[in-house]
C-alpha cells in the first residue's frame, strides 16, 4: 500500500482533516483537505464535524487552530516547525513594549505565538493588516513583530506605527539585484511580492500580494508572466490553480527551512502515534481567540 493510500485510510479512521499551507512541500499539498494561508485554513477546519486536524505548516499555526477548534486535537507533524519571526517577539518583551508606550493599542500579526496573541489588542493577517490597522482608533499603533509588513502598512495608513525589530529571514533573502536580474530575464513578467519583502524590494514591486492575495491575483489576472517574490512553495499551488501563467520565483533559495520540515512520512506517524499534538492553555486561549475573534469581526463589517 502507498503511503499516500495509507495516509487517508489512517485520515478516515481518525476523523481527520489535513490541512497545508501554501509553502509546504509539493507532496504535502497534493495530499490536504484544503491548501491555504494559516488562518483560513484554521477555520475551514473549525467548519468541519473533523475531530482530528493535522496542521502541515509551524508551530503557531498550529496553536491557531487550537485556539479557534478548543474542543478538538491539534496535530503538527513536527513539533520543531517553528517561524523564526514568531520567536523573535515573545509575551514578555511584548509587555516590556507596552510598558514604554502607555496606552498604544497593539496589533499582532498572526505569526505570532499564542501568548503574544493574548497580550495584543487586536490580530491580522498580510492580508488585511492596511484595513485593522486604518480601523484602531488611535494615529499611533504598536505593529509586532514583523518590521517589514509593519513599514509597508505604515506606508498606506498614514499612521505612526511602533515597530518591532522582527523580520522573516526567507523574505529578507530577496534584494533589489535579485528584482534587477529578474526584470532582465523575465521582461515583460509582473513582479508579485509578498509585504513581508524589504521595503527596498516593496517598492519595486508590480503587485504587493499575501499568499492568498496572489492567487486571488492568478486568477483574474491578464498577464501569461509572473515573477513571484515570496516563498517558493507557492508556485506549486499557483501552477496547479492557474496553469497557463508562466512562474517564475524572484529568488530560487527563498525556501523556509521550517516550512520544508514536513513530509508524507511525518503526517503518516502523526496520525498512528497522535503524539505531536498542540495544546494552548485555556486562559492564554479565551484571551488570544478574543483579538483574533476582533479581526474576524471587522472582516465581516467591510
Amino acid at each position: 500500500m502507498k503511503i499516500q493510500e495509507k495516509i487517508t485510510e489512517l485520515k478516515s479512521k481518525r476523523n481527520a482533516v489535513i490541512l497545508a499551507h501554501g509553502y509546504q512541500p509539493p507532496e504535502v499539498q497534493d495530499i490536504a483537505d484544503f491548501t491555504g494561508d494559516s488562518l483560513d485554513l484554521s477555520r475551514k477546519a473549525a467548519a468541519t464535524d473533523a475531530e482530528v486536524i493535522v496542521f502541515c505548516g509551524v508551530h503557531f499555526m498550529a496553536e491557531t487552530a487550537a485556539i479557534i477548534s478548543p474542543k478538538k486535537t491539534v496535530l503538527l507533524p513536527d513539533l520543531k516547525a517553528g517561524c523564526p519571526m514568531a520567536n523573535m517577539i515573545t509575551a514578555e518583551k511584548l509587555s516590556g513594549m507596552k510598558a514604554q508606550h502607555p496606552g498604544v493599542p497593539v496589533v499582532a500579526y498572526v505569526n505570532t505565538s499564542a501568548a503574544v496573541k493574548a497580550g495584543s489588542d487586536i490580530c491580522c493577517t498580510s492580508a488585511n493588516a492596511v484595513d485593522i490597522v486604518n480601523a484602531v482608533k488611535s494615529d499611533t499603533v504598536i505593529f509586532v513583530p514583523d518590521r517589514d509588513l509593519g513599514n509597508y502598512v505604515s506606508t498606506k495608513t498614514g499612521k505612526k506605527l511602533i515597530l518591532w525589530d522582527g523580520f522573516c529571514p526567507t523574505h529578507e533573502k530577496m534584494t533589489p539585484d535579485d528584482v534587477i536580474r529578474a526584470r532582465k530575464e523575465h521582461p515583460g513578467a509582473v513582479l508579485v511580492v509578498h509585504p513581508e519583502c524589504r521595503p527596498e524590494v516593496v517598492a519595486m514591486a508590480d503587485e504587493v500580494l499575501s499568499t492568498s492575495g496572489m492567487c486571488a491575483w492568478a486568477r483574474k489576472t491578464d498577464a501569461r508572466q509572473a515573477v513571484i517574490g515570496t516563498e517558493v512553495g507557492i508556485i506549486h499551488r499557483l501552477k496547479k490553480e492557474n496553469p497557463g501563467i508562466e512562474y517564475h520565483p524572484l529568488n530560487k533559495g527563498a525556501a523556509c527551512p521550517n516550512m520544508k520540515k514536513i513530509g508524507l512520512e511525518k503526517i503518516l506517524w502523526a496520525l498512528e502515534e497522535m503524539n505531536c499534538v498542540v495544546r494552548v492553555p485555556q486562559e492564554t486561549s479565551e484571551k488570544a481567540k478574543k483579538a483574533i475573534d476582533l479581526m474576524l469581526a471587522r472582516n465581516k463589517r467591510d
